[in-house]
Formats: C-alpha cells, sequence, structure tokens
C-alpha cells in the first residue's frame, strides 16, 4: 500500500511513501497530509469471516488487508496494547440506550477516552520503527484534552523518543489536565499555552513544516513527527473500532449482516468522522455519518451549507472542550477523496489565506451524500446527561451531543451506533451540574456522582489528585519553539 498526498506533490519529496514512511514523516508537501492510495475492501465475507472474532483479531486481518510495510510480529505486540483496557476480551463495549441506539464505548483504555484506541497500538509502532533504524524523534502533540494523555501514556519512557506535548492552558479539564501534568518520564514535556486549541494546533503544523526547526533538530540528531490525527498512523486503528461496532451489532441480532446503521460522531478534528467515512467507503453497511458538534459549529455549518468559515468566529470555551475546535484537520482527507488533489489544494490554501472556503452545490450534495450535522449548546448537552442518568446511564458531555443527532437527522428509524469518547470522570464537574450538584471541585463531584449514581471511579483517576505536579510551564505561542528546544 502507498500514501500519497493531499494538495499534490511538490517535487521534492516522493510521489508516493510507505506507510512506515507517512507515519514517521507525516507532513506532506505544499502543507498536505499523506492518504492511502487505494482502501481495502470490507466485503461480506471479510465482515462473516470476522463475526466470531477477537478484537485483536480483527484489527491484525485489516492491517494485512492493507498491506502496510510493518512486520507481523510487530503489529501483533502492537494490538497486544489492548490487553491492558478493563476487559481485554471486549475492548469496546457496545450498550443499547434505546431500542434502536447503542452506545459505543471507546474509553476503556489507560486514559479513559478513545484517542486509546488508536494511540496505544500506533505508539508501539512508532517507536520500534525508531528503535530498529536507529533513530532518535520528538514526536509533537497538539491537545483540546483526550490526545495528550494518550500519546504521553503510550511513549512514556520509550527508546529513541521523546514527547513534547501542546495543551491550551484553561481549554481542557482539571482531570485532563493532571493526566498531563504529572507525567513524570523524562522523555516527556508537556507545556501550557496561552490561547485554543487552534493556536496549538496551528503552532504544531507550522513546526512539522518548518525547514528551520527541522534543521536545528537535525542538529541535535532528532528527527520530527507527530501524534496528533494528522498522523495516518492515528487514523487506521481509528477505522477498525467501526468495524467492530458494526459487527457487535449483528452478534447482538440487533441486524442481520448487510443491513445498514447510522454512525452518530461527537467531531472536532474530525479524525474518528474520517475513520467511519472510510469504512463506508470499503464496504462497511453504513447509511450515513452523522456528526455531533457543540456550538463550535463550524463543520456543521460546512455539511449544512458548503461554506466553511471561520473569519468573524472567535472559538467558544464549552462544556465539551475537546470539540472546542475551529479548523478541524481531517476535513481535508475527505476532500482529497471527493475532489482530488488540485481542488483540495485550492481550497486548503483559500481557508488559509481568508479563513473560509464555499463548495460548489455539486461539492456540497457529494458531501451530503456520506454526511449530516447538526450541534448542541451545554445547556441541551445536559439536559441529555440528566435524563439519561434517570434510565442508569451515566455518559460525558461529548457523547451527549450525540442525541439531538440521533433524533433529528434520521431519515430512517434504522439502528444507529453513538460513539462514547471519553468517560464521565473527565468532565465530572459538568456531570454532576448536570444531575443537580453543582461544584467546582473535581474530588467532590466525582465522589457524589459515584455515590448517588452507583458508578465506580476508575483507580488511575483517583490517583491522579495525590501525583505531585511536574510540568508547570505556560507560555506564550511565540515562545514554544525556544521551549521545546530547551527540553531537548
Amino acid at each position: 500500500m502507498r500514501f500519497i498526498e493531499t494538495r499534490g506533490n511538490d517535487g521534492k519529496k516522493p510521489s508516493s511513501v510507505q506507510f512506515s514512511e507517512a507515519i514517521l514523516s507525516p507532513s506532506a508537501s505544499y502543507g498536505g497530509l499523506y492518504v492511502p492510495q487505494d482502501l481495502p475492501d470490507l466485503d461480506q465475507d471479510f465482515l462473516e469471516k470476522h463475526l466470531s472474532s477477537h478484537y485483536k483479531t480483527l484489527a491484525l486481518d485489516f492491517l494485512d488487508r492493507f498491506g502496510i510495510d510493518i512486520e507481523k510480529e510487530v503489529l501483533e505486540a502492537a494490538v497486544n496494547r489492548y490487553d491492558g483496557f478493563d476487559d481485554p476480551q471486549n475492548p469496546v463495549p457496545v450498550v443499547p440506550i434505546e431500542e434502536d441506539c447503542f452506545v459505543s464505548e471507546l474509553y476503556h483504555g489507560q486514559t479513559r477516552a478513545f484517542k486509546d484506541m488508536a494511540l496505544q497500538p500506533f505508539g508501539y509502532i512508532l517507536s520500534k520503527l525508531a528503535q530498529q533504524r536507529e533513530e532518535n524523534y520528538l514526536i509533537m502533540a497538539a491537545t483540546s484534552g483526550d490526545t495528550g494523555p494518550a500519546t504521553l501514556e503510550t511513549f512514556k519512557n520509550q527508546p529513541n523518543i521523546k514527547v513534547a506535548c501542546l495543551y491550551p492552558d484553561g481549554g481542557t479539564s482539571d482531570v485532563q489536565r493532571l493526566q498531563m501534568v504529572t507525567e513524570d518520564a523524562e522523555n516527556l514535556k508537556v507545556i501550557g499555552v496561552k490561547g485554543n486549541f487552534d493556536d496549538t494546533q496551528h503552532a504544531l503544523k507550522e513546526l512539522l513544516a518548518s525547514e528551520d526547526f527541522k534543521e536545528e533538530l537535525e542538529a541535535r540528531g532528532i528527527k520530527l513527527s507527530a501524534a496528533n490525527s494528522v498522523n495516518f498512523g492515528r487514523i487506521i486503528f481509528q477505522i477498525i473500532y467501526h468495524i467492530h461496532s458494526y459487527l457487535e451489532l449483528v452478534r447482538q441480532k440487533t441486524v442481520q449482516m448487510g443491513e445498514k446503521v447510522y454512525m452518530v460522531v461527537p467531531s472536532g478534528n474530525f479524525g474518528n468522522a474520517l475513520g467511519a467515512y472510510y469504512a463506508k467507503k470499503a464496504g462497511l453497511p453504513i447509511e450515513k455519518i452523522l456528526i455531533a458538534s457543540n456550538i463550535n459549529n463550524v463543520l456543521a455549518d460546512w455539511i449544512n451549507t458548503g461554506i466553511y468559515d471561520i473569519s468573524g468566529r472567535t472559538l467558544v470555551l464549552t462544556e465539551s472542550p475537546a470539540m472546542d475546535i475551529l479548523k478541524s484537520s481531517n476535513i481535508e482527507r475527505v476532500m482529497f477523496d471527493k475532489f482530488g488533489a488540485q481542488r483540495t489544494g485550492e481550497l486548503m490554501e483559500e481557508l488559509n489565506k481568508t479563513n473560509k472556503f464555499q463548495l460548489t452545490s455539486d461539492e456540497l450534495a457529494s458531501l451530503q451524500e456520506d454526511f449530516a450535522a447538526t450541534f448542541s449548546n451545554d445547556e441541551e448537552g445536559e439536559a441529555v446527561i440528566a435524563a439519561y442518568a434517570q434510565k442508569g446511564y451515566i455518559m460525558d458531555p461529548h457523547t451527549a451531543t450525540c442525541l439531538k443527532a440521533y433524533k433529528t437527522l434520521r431519515e430512517k428509524k434504522i439502528p444507529t451506533i453513538l460513539y462514547s469518547t471519553a468517560e464521565w470522570t473527565k468532565f465530572s464537574t459538568t456531570v454532576a451540574k448536570a444531575l443537580g450538584h453543582a461544584v467546582t471541585n473535581d474530588v467532590e463531584a466525582l465522589r457524589w456522582i459515584s455515590e448517588h449514581a452507583k458508578v465506580k471511579v476508575p483507580s488511575m483517576i483517583t490517583a491522579l489528585f495525590t501525583k505531585p505536579v511536574v510540568h508547570d510551564i505556560i507560555v506564550e505561542k511565540k515562545d514554544i519553539k525556544g521551549e521545546m528546544l530547551n527540553f531537548l
């Protein structure tokens, strides 16, 4: 399998690369991204074959069909990282909350968010490649709250790897922040940034594309890579759990093999939705992908109108902070797949220059063949959390945004899978408020919800509040590069 570039080739980089090169050096020509030249076929034979398969078996066969240039024993060791999840036999439970509505719980890993599903195996593969090549890498991550903890967890104490993680100061939950700033491995650096997630992600992309920065790293014998979903090493693992979730409904006799389902994805950077899109294109029976946003609803506007416009918008901090994003990286990969490299390059250049672009009517119609979208505000999300808590199901504020899409966007009454991207424990004050107990202290919120709703708080969450803070640096955007070089 070869990987090609979303904005075309500049004549300096190879016209196509292997998977290993795409994940080690994820910045493509003209600031674009790498995408697979083809997708494997998820036909009915493949699905039938894995109807009784373990998640790891499904993952390995899917990766084999992708034809990536990673040794089998490395891939096997990578997916063995799922053995550290709550239930190694079923790392992604799919549970009913309505007769035709099911929640795919992606948060049963080490940091209680869906990023573990991709970053645990991806981190092992990237570390192994660095060791095999006897190369040293700086892995950069910008986070709105979940990528950071998962990146630090997977790479801590890994040979040949250093990690610099950027997070927006004040833009994460307390638990998310503590998961980062209490990490004490010597190869990790966590930097708070005065700004929002878009600022941190923009800084990351600029550094990834900066020849000066790469030269400074090269002088230190260090190469540069990234752990955000700009790296296809993340995306490839985010396709697999969509396949698994569909097969779970077949196993539960909710759908017959081949019948279509809706998938509802809470979206910020669009990586999770992109995984569903690739699964749909490869043949998974998906009727449509329903996108749920918060009031930073640029994605809903884009899917509903074809206009992507952030020129007059200010990012609003909400109770679903992982979705507090205005520039969603992975829409670029969808546009490349639908419109080609030249048009994608034009649209992304227009976005960079004017902070907006507009699709043609035909392009919008093509987008809407696969996607529909809506958004919720914080009050709507709290009402959903409260309503389902009364039914005995506790969800986080990101998952709560999915219910509006489930109730308003479906054109057919067919089974629907919602993706729960984080455990409620990461947003306990919001959940407590929704349940009628307003507190600002996470410790009290966790205790009260645990007692009131009879749900357990995992030990890795409670332990955070007694660990010392190791990383207390907060910098201006202009000082990020210098702080990273000081770390190295």
